[in-house]
């Protein structure tokens, strides 16, 4: 097929593994439509396979010492590290996203989680409350057992590794199911992670639909579920984790507000918009697309952002000059398509872009709609494509009222010199993830996470540790013991 067919469609118990009984997939390159690989869905008997790979693999892993388990991880972001251009090249042919950006973005992001929690492993320690006669409790912390990830298709390698870094760190192993449009760089991160020296099991990898997500969100064998994907999704894979009291970890979709004042950097606004709008496509969950600009300085933000967006290069996104990608795939382009036409029908103004482009693959340049009211369906829903949608407002009391007025609180930004001003507003926004004169900053150091319909728990920093450890209080009791007979 291409070099990039892997050597099994799954990655149980530290190999590869194929079914051809599964249904069969193509793996498209979105930036010319030609397809890679192909992989087979995994059959009820893999997914079951996978967990009990996973379920054996954990007692063990959970009994080494978290420098032990630390140390596996250091090594994997190590051999992440060296390994960035080939990972990088990867990534680009699963996603579509420009070579210049994954470069960046997406595998050395993994590193830094692997690294990160591999150093925090160690200092996962219990605490010891004195009582009085010399009584006392003391905690420790505990695994869950087999954790179930579920990524989106924006950011694949990123993904597998916030998830499982984490999980991994505190004594858990994973049964981790990409997506189906972008199967191919989990796997890396798995065959990296044995070469690291991790046991066989502790991280293995599932390939397929909702059903095989829904197969493993329903085992028994499972104790917790991380997804990063849409509301609607969510919805289910939350419900179906409550039935089971399985721990859950959901970072879902958004519609956050980027508000501009009247004394902000009109350059520094425009590449905060820039970035939360059009870095990879538009496709990021926390990207700020309902961007309220000050009515008085309006006309000269959208002029600067006009041309600067001129300076796209909508090329291949194999070619490092090229910084602009296609979307993912036809269907999501159609989509956004749909989207477009209905902001023009509900009457906002279509500044530039819009339009399908005449090539191979799946684009759109960036597009940039004004004159947008609140109610409009592009104003409301998440489109997750290349598409900003320009509000006018006049007071920040407005702005903060209209800016919250969403059922999502992912991300939300503000623009503007005033320090006092930039404080009380981000206190203000209701959402999980709030950024002053920049946007869509992930340090794997700081928590990421939602409000609202934007999800449940946080992911990276020490807050992820709460998502995948469990505390067990113990009680020592040094003086006699009473009792009423």
């Amino acid at each position: 097929m291409s070099k990039f067919q892997p050597a099994g469609s799954h990655f149980i118990g530290g190999e590869y593994v194929e079914d051809l009984a599964g249904t069969p997939f193509d793996v498209i390159f979105p930036g010319t439509g030609e397809t890679i690989a192909q992989l087979h869905a995994a059959t009820p008997e893999i997914v079951s396979r996978a967990v009990a790979s996973a379920k054996q693999a954990q007692s063990g892993w959970e009994a080494m010492t978290g420098t032990e388990r630390g140390r596996v991880l250091r090594r994997a972001a190590d051999i992440m590290r060296a390994r960035n251009h080939e990972l990088s090249v990867l990534e680009t042919h699963d996603t579509g996203k420009p070579l210049q950006e994954t470069l960046v973005a997406d595998a050395t992001s993994g590193a830094d989680a692997l690294e990160y929690f591999g150093g925090l492993a160690a200092s996962l320690t219990g605490e010891t409350i004195p009582l009085a006669d010399g009584d006392m409790v003391f905690t420790i912390r505990e695994a869950l057992g087999v954790c179930v990830g579920i990524g989106a298709w924006n950011y694949p390698t990123q993904i597998a590794c916030w998830k499982a870094a984490p999980a991994l760190a505190c004594g858990n192993a994973m049964v981790f199911k990409p997506s189906e449009m972008t199967p191919l760089s989990a796997l890396k991160v798995a065959e990296i992670l044995i070469e690291a020296g991790a046991p066989a099991g502790i991280f293995n990898v599932v390939q397929g639909m909702g059903e095989v997500g829904a197969q493993l969100v329903a085992d028994d064998r499972v104790a917790k579920v991380s997804l990063t994907g849409s509301v609607p999704t969510g919805r289910k894979v939350y419900a179906a984790a409550a039935a089971g009291m399985k721990h859950v970890t959901m970072e879902l979709g958004g519609k956050s507000p980027l508000v501009v004042f009247e004394d902000a950097d009109i350059e520094d606004a425009v590449s905060g918009a820039i970035l939360g709008n059009f870095y990879s496509s538009g496709q990021v969950c926390s990207n700020g697309t309902r961007v309220f600009v000050h009515r008085s300085i309006r006309e000269s933000f959208l002029e600067r952002l006009i041309d600067r967006l001129g300076n796209a290069v909508l090329g291949d996104p194999r070619d490092e000059t090229t910084s602009f990608g296609p979307m993912v795939s036809e269907a999501q382009l159609a989509i956004v398509e749909r989207y477009v036409e209905q902001g023009i029908e509900e009457g906002a103004r279509l500044v530039t872009g819009g339009e399908r482009l005449d090539r191979p693959g799946f684009w759109m340049p960036p597009t940039v709609f004004s004159d947008v009211t609140d109610r409009m369906t592009i104003a409301r829903e998440e489109i997750f494509g290349p598409v900003m949608c320009v509000l006018d407002f006049d007071t920040e009391e407005e702005v903060m009222a209209r800016a919250n007025d969403t059922q999502f609180g992912l991300a939300a930004g503000v623009f503007t010199r005033d320090l006092a001003r930039a404080h009380r507003v981000a206190r203000g926004f209701e959402a999980g993830t709030c950024y002053i004169n920049t946007y869509n900053d992930a340090p794997v150091e700081a928590p990421f996470g939602g409000v609202k319909l934007s999800g449940v728990g946080r992911e990276n920093s020490k807050a992820a540790i709460e998502h995948y450890s469990q505390i067990k209080s113990i009680y020592l009791r040094l003086s006699p013991l009473e009792a009423p007979f």
